[in-house]
């Protein structure tokens, strides 16, 4: 950022990266609070997958119900969109909730499975940690599997 620009570009760039390092990204698609994930995964409305890596899921555990799909797939975003697909038994339309740390990276994962031809993808606001955006599942006292193996 240079000192020579106008202004309203430094501003509007301080902005942006003060948005980026709060996790509060606006999505591109529908949201849930973690409650309401909780709540659907629990009546089978919603297949809830957590995105973050085997080193986040061993240091907090996973939301009760997730699968665990890290979208650092060795075959790149396809790879990851392909085992959302088989999680969903190969139905894009099927009602998928994505949960990361803070709800930043599950929402760019939105966006990409929203590009591949999925419909009804939702962001889980404020992920497993919490946010700006939402109190998150663990702040939100809602059940969490321990996963030491993973």
């Amino acid at each position: 950022m240079s000192l020579t620009q106008p202004r309203s570009h430094r501003t509007l760039a301080v902005v942006a990266a003060t948005l980026l390092l709060a996790g509060c990204l606006p999505t591109t698609g529908p949201t849930l609070t973690a409650s309401e994930a909780f709540e659907r995964t629990n009546s089978g409305e919603v297949t809830l997958i957590d995105i973050r890596t085997p080193m986040e899921w061993r240091q907090t555990g996973v939301a009760q119900g997730a699968h665990r799909i890290d979208m650092r797939h060795p075959k790149g975003p396809e790879g990851f969109a392909d085992r959302v697909l088989a999680e969903v038994g190969g139905d894009k339309d099927a009602p998928v909730a994505l949960i990361c740390r803070t709800g930043n990276r599950s929402g760019h994962v939105q966006k990409a499975l929203l590009d591949r031809g999925f419909t009804n993808v939702y962001n889980v606001l404020g992920g497993m940690a919490g946010s700006r955006a939402g109190a998150g599942w663990i702040r939100e006292s809602l059940p969490v599997e321990p996963c030491p193996r993973c």
